[in-house]
């Protein structure tokens, strides 16, 4: 399936592609409120922060996509609580328009420390802690910001 591409693409036709992520939201181990977030640099030169992920591998499913990715990104050992839902968005890269689909998990440090060293793509610039009470005001995309609603929901049900 083929998209008549706008200005950007010169009106050249994209292929349609369908991409599958998979990470989420870490609690920290200590108990505190807060989770890992990376940051990304934009081509402006701002970090963004947004939630880790990252495609599954091989025969990797979901659940054990997010738990590398989580590992690979933040430094964090990690395992799942629950499923927090999924978004899908469309992005265009050189000849593709990409429908990609991320699955989010609400999950908990069992181990590890914050660092990038160990992101293959380096995507990551940095890692840090945040306060769940201020994600609306720091992560890049609302998209994520209304999975962290989901995130603060189940602290309120749960603590």
């Amino acid at each position: 399936m083929s998209w008549a591409g706008g200005n950007k693409n010169g009106g050249r036709a994209l292929t349609r592609v369908s991409e599958t992520s998979a990470g989420g939201f870490v609690l920290a181990q200590d108990g505190t409120l807060r989770v890992a977030l990376i940051g990304r640099q934009t081509k402006r030169g701002r970090i963004d922060w947004c939630v880790p992920k990252g495609h599954p591998e091989g025969d990797e499913n979901l659940e054990q996509a997010a738990i590398r990715e989580l590992a690979e990104e933040t430094g964090l050992e990690v395992e799942i609580i629950e499923t927090l839902g999924a978004i899908t968005y469309e992005f265009s890269a050189g000849q593709k328009l990409i429908s990609k689909t991320v699955h989010h998990f609400l999950m908990r440090q069992t181990g590890g420390y914050l660092t990038v060293e160990n992101d293959p793509q380096q995507e990551a610039v940095d890692v840090q802690w945040f306060e769940i009470d201020n994600l609306h005001n720091t992560l890049a995309h609302e998209n994520e910001r209304r999975i962290a609603r989901g995130v603060q929901e189940w602290i309120a049900r749960n603590n």
